[in-house]
């Protein structure tokens, strides 16, 4: 692998710009070890590890998880909850299917900028029961909870640090030797 594929990969699955800018004299390697958004590293992680939907949810439940404490709804903290227990295969995917709706549920109800991206993270944690609502749900569960943090503390810096956050996260669980390096 070297950075030409992953420039034309991130080129032929139409990246965000600033992402492709980032990213596109990299090798995956070094983009996992230098990114510091999550919501790229689960993006580039849905384009090459289409069947990875467990490991995919227990991430974006361990980045949704960073705003708990802005989810004032049970059914937001649950389905992360139910997310976290998918990705560790102690729920089934009808669970993580019930949570979701749940979740949905708290979305429409909440009347705060900080609490509605906290319980739209939750709820995009656990969204994700195929590929295709994976590839969608899996930018929301870390944008969004990003975005809680900036509304909650009305400031860039607590974006930016909850997206570095998440991009450890994303390390953490989504570990260079799990990704499917041929498709890049």
């Amino acid at each position: 692998m070297n950075e030409t594929t992953l420039k034309e990969f991130l080129r032929h699955n139409k990246a965000g710009r600033d992402q492709f800018i980032f990213a596109k004299n990299l090798t995956l390697e070094q983009f996992l070890n230098t990114c510091q958004r999550g919501n790229w590293i689960l993006w580039l992680f849905t384009k090459t590890n289409p069947d990875s939907l467990r490991e995919l949810t227990l991430a974006k439940a361990h980045c949704a998880n960073t705003v708990r404490h802005l989810m004032k709804d049970e059914r937001s903290k649950r389905a992360v909850d139910v997310a976290i227990a998918f990705g560790e295969e102690k729920a089934t995917r009808e669970e993580l299917k019930d949570a979701a709706k749940a979740a949905d549920v708290a979305v429409h109800i909440t009347d705060s900028n900080a609490y509605w991206y906290a319980a739209l993270s939750a709820y995009a944690a656990a969204y994700a029961t195929n590929v295709d609502q994976g590839a969608h749900s899996c930018f929301n569960a870390a944008h969004t909870a990003a975005d809680a943090a900036h509304a909650a503390e009305s400031a860039e810096d607590a974006e930016k640090q909850n997206q570095k956050q998440t991009a450890d996260i994303c390390r953490k669980y989504l570990p260079l030797e799990i990704w499917d390096q041929n498709l890049i």
